[in-house]
């Protein structure tokens, strides 16, 4: 029997698998400024311990992000290391903070299964649920991926796709600090929840160039070690002709990008649903706007409030230069990379 773990491929998974995934991580310091680094994250309450302790924290919390990334990168081993693509999320929540000294591990069930009608591949859908230290739930999320087929000539004939919730549900206890005082100086942003309107569009100005070496260090911080993502040779004969992006970087970037006009929207509640809707390459700009879909009152919270949002990241075209992210047989114009609907807490003003 070969030592050497070559990945799973499509026929290797079954629905109802139960998987462990190895290299639990404990997270440290040089993690967050390298994360900061990589992707220019901007927001007060993951920079300053200071800030944190005035927002009820002992100290700043991780970028659930980093987090997100950090963790779901257990998962590749098992799930995409033959990947094709990682294709969308749904129902992804960060039901606890994680701080820098806290270990964390995932654990995934696959949930769905498609082979694709070319024969040579499919879609695996699975269910990842990530733990630290005390066996607190830190990550809940739904994703599928597309992955090889290892007997391109056998058809399987699979075909089970789970159905997802549109959004998540908002939970009766929300695992922040009461809010008050809220240092607009330090966080770098006025606005809060009651100046945001249903429908209004922010066209955030900045652009991030991401080079080999931006993409190919953050996936090699999260031990993503997909193949697409670091084999020149390989990829150089498939369509593409060269390494993708981890489509989680671009998350990143225009999460990065979203500060300017959501300063105060610090914490993720979750990710409702994404698609990376064209494939993103090193020298590739990245901008994004964002569209108000929701405004979220809390019954038992005068202090916080979510907003549902929209934000779309674009490739090499600025925001105000789009008016329609598709085309007109409604498919996504070439330059969105990505589509991302999720839900931040945001800070009520201060009464």
């Amino acid at each position: 029997m070969s030592k050497i773990n070559l990945g799973n491929f499509f026929e290797d998974f079954t629905i109802g698998q139960k998987i462990v995934h190895p290299l639990p991580r404990t997270i440290t310091d040089g993690d967050v400024s390298f994360y900061i680094a990589l992707t220019g994250s901007r927001f007060a309450l993951h920079s300053s311990d200071l800030l944190a302790q005035k927002m009820g924290y002992e100290k700043k919390p991780l970028d659930d992000l980093l987090m997100f990334h950090l963790t779901f990168g257990k998962s590749v081993q098992d799930i995409s290391l033959n990947a094709i693509a990682n294709l969308g999320y749904a129902e992804v929540s960060f039901p606890n903070p994680v701080f820098v000294g806290d270990t964390v591990r995932l654990e995934t069930e696959v949930i769905g299964l498609k082979e694709n009608s070319n024969g040579k591949s499919g879609v695996v859908y699975v269910h990842s649920i990530g733990y630290n230290q005390d066996e607190k739930e830190v990550l809940n999320l739904k994703r599928w991926v597309m992955v090889h087929k290892k007997d391109k000539e056998t058809i399987l004939g699979t075909n089970s796709v789970p159905t997802f919730e549109k959004t998540l549900p908002i939970s009766s206890s929300i695992n922040i600090p009461v809010q008050k005082d809220i240092d607009t100086d330090a966080s770098g942003g006025k606005y809060f929840f009651e100046d945001y309107e249903v429908g209004e569009r922010l066209n955030h100005p900045e652009g991030i160039t991401v080079d080999n070496s931006d993409h190919t260090l953050a996936t090699k911080l999260y031990q993503n070690n997909a193949k697409v993502h670091f084999d020149d040779f390989m990829m150089q004969s498939s369509p593409m002709k060269q390494r993708l992006m981890y489509g989680g970087h671009v998350i990143s970037i225009a999460r990065s990008n979203s500060f300017n006009g959501l300063q105060n929207a610090q914490w993720l509640y979750s990710i409702n649903s994404g698609a990376h809707a064209n494939p993103t390459f090193a020298g590739d700009t990245i901008y994004a706007f964002t569209e108000i879909v929701e405004t979220i009152e809390l019954d038992n919270r005068d202090d916080i409030g979510l907003l549902r949002l929209r934000t779309v990241g674009l490739k090499n075209m600025k925001a105000q230069d789009v008016e329609s992210t598709f085309d007109e047989n409604g498919k996504y114009i070439k330059n969105v990379v990505l589509d991302l609907d999720y839900t931040v807490v945001i800070p009520r003003k201060q009464k």
